[in-house]
């Protein structure tokens, strides 16, 4: 069963607004601790605390660097997947064509429900129920393929199987990279505090420092803001403005019904 990621329940829409709300107070919050203890307090050393925002704000630059790199690379994975996956079915759908009647309609026949079954369930959103007939067929069609071993144990059968192997395999992979490879809730709170912090650090520094808001502080939050949803979009499969595109497994379809 499809397991979601700690925050799918949180629409991007929502997260957008959450987050800009979030680091902007925490900048704006600063900003007025800054200011109080400018005039209330004995003078404080700006030097020391641009220091401290500096490391603070540098530190936040690499976890949005780490984090991003690895919701990318888990992005990348799934695209691969779906390419990998639709080479496999092709090259299982073809060595099926040098089987013998029956087993080569009925097989063939299986492939291009499955694909079918699997284009559908993706655009539909109904990952639990395309899981569940994913592994409904996948016992049909091993079945198709034990029969034809029982007939025929030449190396065309052999090197179907094991072509009809491998699209088994690649769907636990696809369900992995897809589905269960997703940042970890500890790096999102670890990613979260860091925010906050150095948010607050650089309004802090801004109230000590002057008796304005600089407008720069805006592009700033607006920036880590939009990284910060950009890695959220890549870490969420299906859903958002970059999405695993499934031209490939269309394509095959398409080959499959032009080959009958």
């Amino acid at each position: 069963m499809y397991k979601p990621g700690p925050f799918d329940f949180v629409p991007l829409w929502l997260m957008v607004a959450v987050t800009l709300i979030a680091v902007y107070g925490a900048v704006e919050s600063g900003y007025r601790l800054g200011e109080r203890r400018r005039r209330n307090a004995e003078h404080e050393a700006e030097a020391p605390v641009g220091a401290i925002v500096g490391a603070t704000l540098g530190l936040l630059a690499f976890m949005l660097a780490f984090t991003f790199s690895l919701a990318a690379s888990r992005f990348e994975d799934r695209r691969q997947v779906v390419l990998d996956e639709a080479n496999a079915i092709g090259t299982t759908y073809l060595r099926a064509g040098m089987l013998a009647e029956p087993h080569r309609g009925e097989i063939r026949k299986l492939l291009r429900e499955y694909v079918e079954m699997r284009i559908r369930a993706i655009q539909d959103g109904n990952i639990d129920e395309g899981l569940k007939m994913s592994n409904e067929y996948h016992e049909r069609i091993w079945a198709a393929a034990e029969a034809v071993v029982k007939e025929d144990r030449s190396p065309i059968a052999a090197s179907f199987v094991v072509s009809l192997n491998e699209v088994i395999d690649l769907h636990a992979s696809r369900i992995q990279a897809g589905l269960r490879s997703r940042i970890p809730l500890v790096i999102w709170l670890a990613l979260a505090f860091v925010t906050m912090v150095a948010m607050l650090a650089m309004g802090y520094q801004m109230g000590l420092a002057s008796k304005k808001r600089s407008a720069a502080s805006l592009s700033l939050v607006l920036t880590f803001s939009a990284v910060l949803l950009l890695i959220a979009d890549l870490d969420r499969p299906g859903e958002g403005l970059l999405e695993v595109g499934q031209q490939a497994t269309i394509d095959l379809l398409d080959s499959m019904k032009d080959a009958n």
